[in-house]
């Protein structure tokens, strides 16, 4: 598989997200040419604030590998990771990142902050974007815009 092929399988857990209500984010984990995992983000529906689609993919990257250094492996993932998940990949030392679209609100590898590649820290990553940018870009402008139509509408209601 090649990296838009990685992409396309992160904006399908994207999908997922979406269609549970959640912030379509996707995430997968590959090694070796491999997926081992996958993960979407489920903050609302486990009620989580860990729970973003980096968070859940680390975790069963490292179950399925046994361990907790995540070496050789990248991700690709298709909205710019937060603080809290650039730190995740740094601890368990992914060693390349493929972000699908920037986010510069909260986006913490190269937006807002770039903590994948401060030099302080023991270990960095490196990252390409814009992989599927207009696919992984559209997915998420097409949730928020429909989740505004909706309390747009609810206000509308209750008048």
């Amino acid at each position: 598989m090649n990296k838009y092929e990685f992409m396309k399988e992160a904006l399908r857990e994207a999908a997922c997200a979406g269609e549970l209500g959640e912030v379509p984010i996707g995430a997968v984990i590959a090694k070796n040419g491999e997926i081992i995992a996958k993960g979407h983000n489920l903050t609302e529906t486990s009620k989580d604030p860990t729970a973003h689609a980096e968070m859940i993919a680390i975790r069963r990257a490292a179950k399925k590998i046994g361990g907790w250094r995540l070496s050789g492996c990248e991700m690709y993932v298709t909205c710019e990771p937060c603080s809290m998940c650039a730190g995740a990949l740094i601890w368990s030392r992914i060693e390349r990142l493929y972000i699908g679209t920037m986010d510069p609100k909260a986006g913490a590898c190269g937006s807002v902050l770039n903590i994948v590649r401060e030099e302080k820290f023991n270990h960095n990553i490196s990252v390409e974007a814009g992989i599927l940018e207009g696919e992984c870009s559209r997915i998420l402008k097409e949730f928020f815009a429909e989740l505004r139509k909706d309390r747009k509408e609810n206000r509308r209601s209750r008048i």
